[in-house]
């Protein structure tokens, strides 16, 4: 029996349920653990008080971030009920554009369904606080600190990074598709 390639997927057959059925549930999973990890925060830690995990470079330390990513235009007049909107808007478009999908999409599926994931992560702490909940705090001793961000982040980050990886992909096959 041959192996099944990547060659071998039909690409204008859609995702299978069993796919999507597959990126429903650890997209659910994601989002439990998203919550539950902002509710250990909100009940474990101190505001801004760093509680070392790992020296010398992991802390939870837990903020409240009212702009987007680096806290981004927290400040701003009216950035709440924009990120509320964007955060929305994505919620709604995401799977409809997961559901249109074709087999030799699988990539871009789990990018899209992690930024979707974390999207509707972010909204909830919006909509319930006026703000995301933050607590992962990685650094360098005391030397360097990267911005601190939850699971919501991190699923948004690495659905970005998949997303990318899955279109520089489609440039490197269809520059090497050989005309018939």
């Amino acid at each position: 029996m041959k192996p099944v390639s990547i060659s071998d997927v039909n690409p204008s057959r859609d995702l299978s349920t069993t796919w999507r059925v597959a990126l429903m549930l650890v997209a659910i999973a994601l989002l439990a653990f998203d919550q539950w990890t902002k509710w250990l925060a909100i009940e474990h830690l101190q505001y801004s008080v760093p509680k070392v995990v790992f020296e010398p470079w992991l802390n939870w330390t837990l903020v409240h971030n009212r702009g987007a990513a680096f806290s981004f235009l927290a400040d701003a007049q009216g950035a709440h009920w924009f990120f509320v909107a964007i955060a929305s808007l994505a919620t709604l478009v995401l799977p409809a554009w997961i559901y249109r999908l074709k087999a030799n999409e699988a990539l871009l599926s789990v990018a899209l369904m992690l930024v979707w994931c974390g999207a509707i992560g972010n909204l909830i702490d919006r909509l319930r606080f006026r703000y995301v909940v933050d607590f992962v705090q990685v650094h360098w001793y005391d030397s360097w600190h990267f911005a601190i961000f939850n699971v919501a982040d991190a699923c948004i980050t690495v659905g970005a990074v998949l997303l990318i990886l899955s279109e520089l992909l489609n440039f490197v096959r269809a520059r090497t598709v050989q005309p018939a």
